[in-house]
């Protein structure tokens, strides 16, 4: 009993004082991703956001949905964010708990979002805001510890050093690893987006579920690597890892512009 008291204080502790940028790509990480997306838009979907944002780019627009978390009226879409899928997993498993789950999750709310903005009766108020959350949590979705496991948070929870600097798994996915490439937002964006008619066309047709099963393998590798150990991190960590980091960025870029082509269409 009192172990499980002191478990909801740390875990309490946790959720309230863990900064802002522990629950999801970092600021850098966002921008990038929209700045991708800015590159594959069609010129219906473009014009179509260029009236509804007016001078603000899908980069600049995409860190709205973690900015609003120091307003307490907003707090109902702390948990849009990720989505909770415990380790040992099958897709079959994985696409049968997305279909059956009844709690809010960024996998249900891309859905949501996406149904909502395709309505020709949206409020303008709505359509502005629901655009910025969809633009961040497609991101998100593609941050593999956004799909990572309860029992720590999605590694925040995973206690390890960073170039001696404490620190978590998931903050070493949100922000010290693409931070350590010492990039801007338009020089990384830039510096990795180089797609393929196929690839396109692949990234694009995937369904949301498969969005989701692909971060889940991508997490359980770093759990496993990881281990029970608190490891230190530094430039091997970011050898291993440089790929899958661009890789994930990029192709976030990517289905979010798909997605926005299908909206507007």
């Amino acid at each position: 009993m009192i172990q499980r008291i002191v478990k909801i204080v740390v875990l309490s502790f946790i959720l309230f004082y863990v900064p802002i940028q522990g629950f999801a790509w970092g600021v850098l990480g966002h921008r990038i991703t929209g700045q991708v997306a800015e590159s594959y838009l069609s010129v219906k979907a473009r014009k179509a956001i260029k009236k509804i944002l007016g001078n603000e780019s899908l980069a600049m627009a995409a860190n709205y949905a973690d900015f609003i978390k120091s307003d307490s009226t907003y707090k109902y879409i702390d948990n849009w964010h990720y989505v909770n899928i415990d380790s040992g997993m099958t897709a079959q498993q994985i696409e049968l708990k997305l279909q059956s789950d009844t709690g809010t999750n960024v996998y249900n709310r891309i859905i949501f979002l996406t149904n909502e903005l395709k309505r020709e009766d949206l409020p303008n108020d709505k359509i502005v805001f629901y655009l910025k959350l969809l633009i961040h949590f497609v991101a998100d979705l593609h941050q593999p510890m956004h799909v990572g496991q309860y029992k720590d948070l999605g590694g925040n929870l995973i206690r390890l050093t960073w170039f001696n600097q404490p620190s978590n798994l998931h903050r070493v996915w949100d922000e010290h690893l693409i931070e350590f490439q010492q990039l801007s937002y338009t020089e990384y964006a830039q510096a990795i987006n180089f797609t393929t008619g196929n690839q396109l066309k692949t990234w694009q047709q995937a369904p949301i579920s498969t969005w989701v099963t692909e971060s889940y393998f991508i997490a359980q590798g770093l759990y496993r690597e990881i281990g029970n150990k608190e490891p230190r991190l530094s430039y091997r960590y970011n050898f291993d890892h440089l790929n899958t980091l661009n890789q994930r960025l990029l192709i976030g870029g990517v289905r979010l512009a798909g997605l926005l082509n299908e909206i507007f269409k």
